[in-house]
């Protein structure tokens, strides 16, 4: 008996929690959705300016692929902060880091990175800055490249113009798409999980980056493929990691209000 009121409270929380969402009850306080090329469909404080995490990596990746450095060069690893790259793995190829920062959201891999940029930490920081402005993203900024301080902020809608950029590089794409990444050090293999659920669900994530201190909550940003063609999704300010996500499906599959 006792068992089968624990099973019975389990099956209430899941369903009740299934049952929010559906209903439209949203832990995010700033998301939108869009179509490709950024005709906003629907949205809720969509231009309020809000922490946005390691959705930075994703500017990270970007500024440093356009510096067009190779790819397949080794990296020495920086230790400046928690990291899932186990310590005995002393360096790694640009292409490894970028998917390291993209699919497991690694912050060393995107430290790495920019500490590797042509002119170092403070160029690549100034070009990531740089590339929000050509964007026209004037109400982002951020200060360091893998999204750990607060005030690396942006907004839903600037976020979109972010997301649409990602598209057209390629690495990105196809980064965005991997569910795992698995690297081999000597005799030994070391997997590393996608932080996006979706990625490999029926719905085709195209770009896919997510995000989480607590400055900022739950976050996402995505184009993905649904039923109603290619959708932009912004979440920012979710509840937690677990909100975020099936926020993010309900989101997509809104439909324009009509007047």
């Amino acid at each position: 008996m006792f068992h089968k009121i624990i099973i019975g409270l389990v099956l209430f929380a899941i369903c009740s929690h299934g049952s929010a969402v559906a209903t439209g009850h949203l832990t995010a306080q700033s998301w939108l959705v869009s179509d490709p090329q950024g005709h906003l469909i629907r949205s809720e404080n969509a231009d309020q300016v809000r922490s946005i995490a390691s959705i930075t990596k994703l500017l990270t990746v970007m500024t440093v692929l356009d510096a067009g450095q190779n790819l397949d060069e080794q990296l020495t690893i920086v230790r400046a902060h928690q990291s899932s790259i186990p310590p005995k793995m002393k360096t790694l190829s640009r292409r490894t880091l970028i998917e390291l920062a993209m699919v497991k959201s690694d912050n060393r891999a995107a430290q790495t990175l920019c500490e590797h940029y042509p002119g170092g930490l403070r160029a690549c920081v100034q070009e990531m800055n740089m590339k929000l402005k050509t964007l026209g993203m004037v109400n982002s900024v951020v200060y360091e490249p893998t999204g750990l301080d607060s005030r690396n902020v942006s907004t839903a809608t600037e976020l979109t113009q972010l997301v649409r950029a990602a598209r057209t590089y390629g690495p990105v794409v196809e980064a965005s798409q991997k569910t795992k990444i698995q690297i081999k050090l000597k005799k030994k293999y070391f997997l590393f999980s996608q932080t996006n659920p979706l990625v490999g669900k029926t719905q085709r994530v195209i770009v896919s980056k997510t995000g989480w201190i607590s400055a900022s909550g739950g976050c996402i940003v995505m184009l993905m493929d649904t039923d109603l063609g290619d959708r932009i999704v912004v979440v920012l300010g979710s509840k937690s990691t677990r909100t975020r996500i099936p926020e993010a499906e309900f989101i997509s599959e809104l439909k324009e209000l009509e007047e």
